[in-house]
């Protein structure tokens, strides 16, 4: 099973194995307070990706997209998610932005369950 959760919210049981999917350390959050089992920040957009979208919802289909297709090429961090997903009970995706129906953890999500 995989679930969103923003990484300012409290870490619970219910979690399972808790992984950071952006590639920018959220301000303002300890390691000790994240409760990270996996930082994956290779699994993140690129960089140009994520200035582009800037979390412009008129923007969210093409982001999907184009996300998707960074994904395609990124086996390495896919397989590495995937391989976790297959073994683990339960997978938490952190994210830290505020719009929590438009961002990478979505898209990521969205993903994966294709």
């Amino acid at each position: 099973m995989i679930k969103l959760k923003r990484v300012y919210e409290e870490a619970s049981s219910d979690d399972g194995f808790r992984v950071l999917v952006d590639r920018l350390w959220p301000r303002g959050v300890s390691r000790e307070k994240a409760k990270l089992d996996l930082w994956l920040k290779d699994i993140a957009p690129s960089e140009e990706l994520r200035k582009w979208f800037a979390h412009d919802p008129a923007k969210w289909p093409e982001f999907q997209r184009k996300y998707f297709c960074e994904l395609d090429e990124n086996t390495a961090a896919t397989e590495k998610l995937r391989e976790i997903i297959s073994r683990e009970k339960s997978v938490t995706l952190l994210f830290a932005a505020k719009d929590e129906t438009h961002n990478n953890a979505v898209a990521l999500k969205n993903y994966l369950e294709k």
